[in-house]
């Protein structure tokens, strides 16, 4: 039974309340939006149109479309909140001039693969202005069985991670184990040719640190293609080591919702200079998530502190 539309139920510890409703919330937009995008590839009439906001980032209409959305389905869970979309200025929303809640959103993410039915996420988080940190967070997989990656604060104030296939399994992530750069898998936003995959290129002491063989003989040590927000999700899932951005840096919503659900797993993220990045994003009033939505952030986010210092040493060498 897909978990798109229904109750998520588990019999294992689940995601606190809010928490799951954003998820369930995310994953009837995913059900809503998976068609429309499969035959926008199909037909190849893939709706872009020019991108005001983000002159070199690609926007289509199913982008707007899902802002649209979530700002409509987002009030059934949140009279009022922040509404703090990737597609247009931070908006208060609600009879609430001054909300607790902040929501942050990346519609669709990846769209320009998303429409070509290849890849395609989407980000919602949830962010306490008067705690300055997330509370809950769901970064949503629109083409794969693993559907989604949240993490949400429960009644005693911890963080809980989990990983929920799109027939509504729910799988608790909590990371406990160290691996050596060596043998890591290291993940990069690598999609633009000069602006990204040549900068990666250029990263030689890095890619020889990869590349040194195990004891056995074996070179283990990899590098991998990912995005956005998901990409830090499959860190905290053990499906991949670490995810490195040192280019051009993550905007808060392809930043914020894969680093709270990553924290909540157990990882870590790390700024170049391999101190830890906080969770407070300095959304203190509707001015600051303005000034927090214009900013880049360049990061290492791994599976350990060791490791994630292993690979800013390297970054740092070169």
């Amino acid at each position: 039974m897909s978990c798109e539309g229904k109750r998520i139920v588990s019999s294992q510890p689940s995601l606190p309340g809010l928490a799951q409703d954003v998820a369930e919330l995310v994953a009837s937009v995913i059900g809503e939006i998976r068609p429309r995008l499969i035959q926008a590839a199909l037909s190849g009439d893939r709706a872009e149109h020019a991108n005001v906001r983000h002159a070199d980032n690609f926007l289509s209409d199913y982008d707007m479309w899902m802002h649209r959305r979530y700002q409509e389905l987002m009030t059934q869970i949140i009279p009022s909140f922040v509404y703090a979309s990737e597609e247009a200025d931070p908006q208060v929303i609600g009879d609430d001039p001054d909300p607790d809640l902040c929501v942050l959103v990346d519609p669709l993410d990846t769209s320009e693969l998303a429409v070509r039915a290849l890849y395609g996420y989407t980000h919602v988080l949830v962010y306490s202005r008067s705690l300055a940190r997330p509370v809950a967070a769901v970064v949503g997989d629109i083409y794969h069985h693993i559907q989604l990656y949240a993490a949400g604060r429960d009644d005693a104030g911890e963080d809980q991670a989990f990983l929920i296939t799109r027939d509504g399994d729910q799988h608790t992530l909590r990371l406990d184990r160290q691996v050596p750069l060596s043998e890591a898998l290291v993940t990069n936003y690598l999609m633009k040719p000069t602006e990204r995959f040549a900068a990666l290129a250029q990263q030689t002491r890095l890619i020889e640190q990869l590349s040194r063989p195990s004891p056995d003989g074996a070179s283990r040590g990899r590098i991998g293609v990912d995005f956005g927000s998901v990409s830090l999700c499959h860190v905290a899932a053990g499906f991949s080591d670490a995810t490195i951005e040192f280019a051009k840096g993550f905007a808060v919503w392809d930043l914020a919702p894969g680093h709270y659900i990553l924290n909540a797993a157990g990882g870590v993220v790390v700024d170049l200079d391999g101190e830890s990045r906080p969770l407070d994003y300095g959304f203190g009033t509707v001015e600051e998530i303005v000034k927090a939505m214009e900013r880049r952030d360049m990061f290492v986010a791994a599976s350990s502190l060791d490791l994630a210092r292993d690979i800013v040493e390297a970054l740092r060498s070169e």
